[in-house]
């Protein structure tokens, strides 16, 4: 999965949120390493309606403007439970070769 679909379905773990919004929340926890762009952003979140991760949850007007509300659906919450099982087996076994490297050279 690529970063940005990762942090994607993750600022949309505990709550729906705009588009506005969820860039806020993937800056929040990258600690503003990653700060999509809006097109990025918006390519992304396309791309994971199509694949059925998340669901328009409903559109409100402010300002004269649309807005869409996106959420985790259900599909999108196994698929990223899937990959933080993943990333902490990766995790776990890069730790384990750091110590086995440490106790080598020691």
């Amino acid at each position: 999965m690529q970063e940005l679909a990762l942090l994607l379905l993750t600022a949309l773990a505990n709550a729906p949120r705009h588009g506005y919004a969820i860039a806020q929340e993937v800056k929040t926890i990258t600690d503003g390493r990653v700060a999509p762009r809006t097109g990025a952003l918006y390519g992304a979140l396309d791309r994971l309606l199509s694949e059925g991760l998340i669901q328009v949850e409903r559109e409100e007007v402010v300002g004269g403007r649309a807005r869409r509300i996106f959420a985790l659906a259900p599909a999108g919450r196994e698929r990223l439970q899937a990959e933080a099982e993943r990333l902490a087996a990766t995790a776990r076994e890069v730790r384990r070769r750091l110590a086995d490297g440490a106790a080598a050279s020691a």
